[in-house]
């Protein structure tokens, strides 16, 4: 979803008012809805505030972002307002933090919704960019700002590389070359101001890992895929390997297919290390059956989310002390054939897009959720069935590393009677784990967290 097409400067303003219901009526005051049957500003204004008392719309890093889907024939409309005082809103301290609201508006046809509040979401959660929104002062300044953090300008500085970044791509091209490897990586973080890979790796496909789908890269034209990742470990083979699993979920990659990776520390703005990955040879537990990387039900973009949640929790833990969980992914009706509840259902009663796990603020909530005993159910379209739900299926033959404990074997056990994907976290190392048919695949290994 291209975001920058739905921002129009006379919907960017700075906000008057003091309190979040008064703001929100300032943005709606700027939106167009005359020619919509049957919307009117008061009806919409009521609904967001029923949708904030029951769960806030506050993501973090001083931004809001109020959404509604409605009756209206255009698919989105966005308004934007600054606060740099903050809001007053019942009685709740984070609305003091607010210094952005994004109010968006959908229709209630618009295609990849839940998917166009994850962009935005990407976007807040990308330290870079919100400080460029933070460093404009004038309402220009900042009109000017969300154009080029929302799509682009095609005027953002290129960041030229010195002779030793020449000689590690040439090198690369020719390992990947020599190797019969079918496509190159490249970790799109290791350069601040993008990276210019040009015609280096002609006759391959060309992958660019990154932490955001920012400005990571200058010449699009010369990359065929992106596979954006929300953080992942620190540590670059962490990374390496979930951004690899990640490609097989989208199809961007084969079983078969060898990858020649290039990277660097992030930031640093030099390349210093050449990898190859033979996929089949790395993944060969999860690769038993070539054509059934994922269960049948379960969308790419939905493990992809539970990766991201799953591996914050394991480096960065729950107001700083480490959690375990579980995570299972599939048929949730045939899952629950084998779990019981260990309490009530936090997720009954709301909507399937309220609940679902492509919704950016659920993310809070799974994480909250996450100190409870039990594993959380979740259908293969990411919409959270359970919390604290007792696995007790089979105890099927499985041959787990001393050290691992319940949770492990609870996932090795249902993922062999179900046909369904779990993620493990440990509580007590960090260590991130998916399984698949009762094999496992460590994703963060106990070590590299430690470091992380």
């Amino acid at each position: 979803m291209r975001i920058d097409r739905y921002i129009a400067q006379p919907r960017v303003v700075d906000l008057e008012s003091t309190d979040f219901t008064s703001a929100l009526s300032e943005l709606l005051k700027v939106c167009d809805i005359s020619k919509e049957r049957g919307l009117t500003k008061k009806g919409l204004l009521a609904d967001l505030l029923a949708r904030e008392k029951q769960m806030t719309t506050y993501l973090g890093n001083g931004v809001c972002l109020p959404h509604a889907r409605v009756s209206m024939k255009r698919p989105y409309m966005i308004a934007i307002g600054r606060c740099p005082q903050g809001l007053v809103y019942d009685g709740q301290k984070e609305y003091r933090e607010i210094r952005y609201v994004f109010l968006l508006l959908a229709s209630e046809n618009a295609r990849s919704y839940l998917y166009g509040l994850a962009s935005l979401a990407r976007v807040f959660q990308d330290q870079a960019q919100m400080a460029k929104l933070d460093a404009a002062k004038s309402l220009p300044a900042f009109r000017q700002e969300l154009k080029s953090v929302f799509g682009g300008d095609g005027n953002k500085p290129r960041r030229k590389h010195n002779r030793f970044n020449n000689l590690i791509l040439k090198e690369a091209a020719k390992i990947a070359k020599g190797a019969n490897c079918t496509s190159v990586l490249v970790f799109g973080d290791t350069f601040g101001g993008g990276v210019e890979i040009g015609k280096v790796f002609k006759g391959f496909k060309t992958v660019l890992i990154a932490h955001t789908t920012s400005d990571s890269i200058t010449e699009h034209s010369d990359i065929d895929a992106v596979l954006p990742i929300r953080s992942y470990s620190n540590h670059r083979f962490s990374q390496l390997r979930s951004a690899v699993l990640i490609g097989l979920t989208r199809g961007t990659f084969g079983s078969h297919d060898r990858l020649c990776c290039v990277g660097g520390l992030p930031q640093s703005n030099q390349f210093d290390s050449i990898t190859v990955v033979d996929v089949e040879r790395e993944f060969r537990t999860m690769l038993m059956q070539k054509t059934d990387m994922l269960p049948a039900s379960v969308k790419p973009e939905v493990i992809e989310r539970v990766l991201a949640i799953a591996t914050e929790l394991a480096v960065e833990g729950r107001e700083g002390h480490p959690v375990g969980c579980l995570f299972a992914l599939g048929d949730s009706d045939k899952i629950s054939e084998y779990t019981k509840p260990l309490i009530l259902n936090p997720f009954y009663g709301y909507k399937d897009e309220d609940r679902n796990i492509l919704n950016p603020f659920m993310d809070e909530t799974v994480k909250e959720l996450s100190s409870i005993d039990g594993a959380f159910i979740i259908r293969g379209d990411g919409v959270l069935v359970s919390a604290g739900s007792l696995i007790h299926a089979p105890d099927y033959t499985h041959n787990l590393p001393s050290g691992l404990g319940s949770r492990h074997a609870a996932a090795a056990s249902i993922s062999q009677a179900v046909d369904c994907l779990c993620i493990v976290v440990s509580g007590s190392t960090g260590q991130v784990t998916l399984f698949r048919r009762g094999e496992m695949l460590p994703l963060i290994e106990k070590a590299l967290v430690r470091n992380s």
